[in-house]
């Protein structure tokens, strides 16, 4: 049995991660909102990850930092306070969280952390000016911690395209725009919660054990393919 800390286990694909894991392992949900369901393994701190203090914890394998954005605007309708914003969730909210529990994590079972990045980091496409800087800051903070911590602690970020949540919901809010991001994608489909939630289970697995320093693109061909 792990010891699981997710940051943003309430809502989304953390709920969906929360959900899995809990069969099989011990999970602390540290989120702003308490998680809608209980469970004998699950343990919850309701704060705020940027503002408020972290609790301490003694036993940590695994770190999963879920919190992210979908702050889409023109260039010139980003204030400098929409890109600190994303990048303070995104990026500075994992590094307070790592700092916090790697001691901690470091005298874990086979430990990793896996953070989220997102396919316009490598795509390029409009309006993800503020969002695609943070996540790409998250993906240079994966590929340098993986390395600095490369014999203690395994280090990867999933890179997930439009992923049916709560958190996309204004994108995903009708039968035709659902639609067309289906035909926007080579393999027609986008993410499930739970096929990221798969993905995770397999990066904080034995059979992962190899695997550090990566991002995971789950794109249904997106990225990769130009049909």
């Amino acid at each position: 049995m792990k010891n699981i800390v997710i940051i943003g286990g309430s809502k989304g694909i953390g709920k969906t991660i929360v959900e899995q894991q809990l069969g099989s392992n011990y999970v602390v949900n540290i989120s702003r909102t308490a998680p809608e369901f209980e469970h004998t393994n699950l343990r919850h701190f309701e704060l705020n990850v940027l503002e408020e203090e972290l609790p301490e914890l003694e036993n940590i394998d695994v770190l999963i930092y879920c919190p992210g954005s979908i702050n889409l605007k023109p260039m010139m309708s980003l204030s400098l306070d929409d890109f600190k914003k994303d990048f303070e969730i995104n990026v500075l909210g994992a590094v307070k969280v790592i700092q916090k529990y790697l001691p901690t994590l470091k005298k874990g079972t086979n430990p990793s952390i896996v953070l989220f990045s997102t396919v316009a980091v490598k795509m390029g496409m409009p309006f993800h000016a503020s969002i695609a800087t943070a996540k790409a800051g998250v993906e240079g903070l994966v590929k340098s911690l993986g390395a600095e911590l490369a014999s203690v602690v395994r280090v990867n970020a999933i890179a997930p395209t439009i992923t049916d949540t709560t958190l996309a919901s204004n994108i995903l809010r009708n039968d035709r725009m659902k639609e067309n991001m289906v035909e926007r994608h080579p393999m027609k489909s986008y993410l499930q919660p739970e096929e990221v939630a798969n993905m995770v289970h397999f990066l904080i697995s034995e059979n992962a054990k190899s695997i550090s320093g990566q991002i995971f693109e789950m794109d249904y061909g997106l990225v990769t393919f130009k049909i």
